[in-house]
């Protein structure tokens, strides 16, 4: 329905600012072209073309020349790890090239959206992670929007910012894979998702709430007891002026060095409470709980502090997980 190869029979489909389910076929011809790029399960290669002519296809449609688009094929394979293989035909690939030569072709045509069809589900195990790793990292780098059709809920955990679970056509449930495993809307969810690895899911980032006991190590120790005692909490987070974080502030130590005049919270005895970065997994986080009546500070890889899993969060999660 997205690419109305099979027209919707109720609602709208949008992309970017067009609604596409009121086009004629010329107008979704040109959205076909300059807006959708395809990935198949069965690679969809033309055999008696080469790789670099087949990553180049979607170009040639277009009427991209010749020198600009085997240049952009060419980048294309660089990233998918196949630079050395354009002079090749499809039949000298492996099944894993020649889906790396499918993923080029549709980066190639450098379009905002990518619909993958069970792109992976053909290949083996192996092979199939390596692709999956592959495709988050160059997300990383191209921010497109993938739609992602799989039936390997294990893949779409692990690819997914946000999965769909659809039942006789109609979605029954959509959020990010931990709302969608540890929270499932209804008995069919909870069946289809109830033998979900679920090692990893859960993380810190997942997990965590806005750190709002913050404080700027310069600032005056007396005035953040003072803040700590009226909104009636035991703990600041200490910031330096980057937002990295330094150290946790207790109320105890607090009131043991406000007798001395003028010094700032950064020059107290702070708590060395350790921070964890974004991915750090559920059964990490819990000796960390276990050991601290303080929350866990999350930081980026800068040391910029981006959120706090509370102990209480951190409780609700193993509940979840357990029972999941």
């Amino acid at each position: 329905c997205i690419n109305r190869l099979i027209d919707p029979t109720a609602g709208e489909v949008w992309i970017v600012d067009v609604n596409v389910s009121e086009l004629d076929e010329e107008g979704m011809r040109e959205v076909r072209r300059s807006s959708l790029a395809m990935v198949f399960q069965h690679y969809g290669l033309l055999p008696h073309r080469r790789v670099m002519d087949n990553v180049a296809l979607g170009l040639e449609m277009k009427g991209v020349g010749v020198d600009e688009r085997r240049a952009r094929a060419q980048e294309a394979l660089d990233t998918v790890g196949l630079g050395e293989w354009g002079s090749s035909k499809p039949e000298e690939c492996s099944g894993g090239m020649m889906q790396r030569v499918g993923l080029a072709r549709a980066l190639a045509h450098d379009t905002p959206v990518l619909l993958m069809d069970e792109p992976f589900s053909a290949l083996d195990p192996l092979i199939r992670n390596e692709l999956q790793d592959e495709l988050l990292a160059m997300q990383e780098k191209l921010r497109k929007t993938i739609i992602f059709i799989t039936h390997d809920l294990d893949e779409a955990v692990r690819i997914g910012d946000r999965i769909a679970i659809m039942r006789d056509g109609e979605i029954v449930q959509m959020g990010s894979p931990v709302d969608v495993v540890l929270h499932p809307a209804d008995a069919y969810v909870r069946e289809f998702t109830s033998n979900v690895r679920q090692h990893g899911l859960v993380t810190a980032e997942t997990v965590m709430n806005e750190a709002v006991h913050v404080v700027k190590a310069e600032q005056r120790a007396d005035e953040v007891l003072r803040e700590l005692v009226r909104r009636e909490k035991t703990y600041a987070l200490v910031i330096d002026d980057s937002g990295r974080y330094i150290g946790m502030a207790s109320m105890q130590r607090l009131q043991n060095v406000v007798p001395r005049n003028g010094i700032s919270v950064g020059a107290t005895s702070l708590l060395m409470k350790p921070g964890v970065g974004r991915d750090v997994v559920l059964d990490e986080l819990v000796p960390l709980g276990l050991r601290s009546e303080h929350p866990i500070p999350v930081l980026d890889d800068d040391g910029v502090l981006v959120g706090e899993v509370l102990l209480e969060t951190l409780a609700e999660a193993m509940a979840a997980e357990s029972a999941g």
